[in-house]
């Protein structure tokens, strides 16, 4: 049997702080760090592409009007799941016109393919149905004018 303590290592050690250290001279105070500067740490440097970064602050600009309208967090985070279903569900769509349009394929090709899309559809739809009832429940909570930007934001 395997067991795991509870005293792992990452736990147990404490990482020390740099002290500047005094001076004993006068010209020897230039050498020392200041109490803000520190060594930057070993480790695994991540560089992001310009193309993910684009592709970041997009995803980014199409959800800015759903941040920028003082709704609910909670709200906020629905719009944006039904925006994201709503799009995979157009990816989906669009799948399964290439599968359709694929002369390459056999016809028991063709349908074991659109078999996976159409379950994975599925899936999707009943994902932004629960999303919409979610939303529906969450906007019994807002006022007139909360209820209308959310309805308009939805339609996006």
């Amino acid at each position: 049997m395997l067991s795991i303590d509870g005293n792992l290592p990452s736990r147990t050690m404490v990482p020390t702080l740099l002290e500047p250290k005094k001076a004993s001279a006068v010209g020897t105070e230039a050498q020392t760090p200041a109490l803000g500067e520190t060594k930057p740490a070993e480790g695994v440097s991540v560089t992001f592409s310009g193309a993910s970064l684009k592709a970041a602050n997009a995803e980014k600009a199409a959800n800015n009007d759903i941040e920028e309208s003082g709704l609910d967090e909670n709200v906020q985070k629905l719009l944006k799941m039904i925006r994201q279903l709503k799009q995979q569900i157009a990816e989906k769509m669009a799948e399964m016109s290439s599968i359709m349009a694929d002369k390459r394929l056999s016809p028991d090709q063709a349908q074991a393919k659109l078999g996976g899309v159409q379950a994975a559809l599925g899936g999707l739809q009943a994902a932004l149905t629960s999303a919409y009832a979610s939303l529906s429940e969450a906007m019994k909570n807002l006022s007139a004018e909360d209820a209308m930007k959310a309805a308009s934001l939805m339609a996006k």
